[in-house]
């Protein structure tokens, strides 16, 4: 899972994270560290990807989400992707797996 959004006044991005990752795909997470952090400047975004575990595999649509679905890492349908960013942190995400073991690491303080 994938989800992205805006953060919310007064809210932290490690809160964002797991608001968006809820209201998305219903997924509650807990977050692991950050995994990577992307300025897109020709959009004028600052992206801050994180890692994290699912608590729950029950996971569904979410009213902003037309469609849903999770992947092992050689199901990745990589030419549906949307957007160049996601195909940017799996790729990150996969380097930190083959380094450190089936967890990504607590990356942050």
């Amino acid at each position: 899972v994938v989800p992205a959004g805006y953060l919310e006044r007064g809210e932290s991005t490690e809160e964002g994270a797991r608001r968006e990752a809820w209201e998305e795909a219903g997924a509650r997470l807990d977050i692991t560290g950050l995994l990577a952090v992307y300025n897109v400047v020709r959009i004028g975004q600052v992206q801050l990807f994180y890692g994290a575990r699912l608590l729950d595999p029950q996971v569904v649509a979410g009213p902003e989400t037309l469609e849903l679905d999770l992947f092992d890492w050689r199901g990745i349908p990589w030419g549906e992707l949307a957007f160049p960013s996601v195909h940017w942190v799996l790729r990150r995400a996969q380097e930190i797996k083959d380094q450190d073991g089936p967890y990504l690491p607590a990356l942050g303080p």
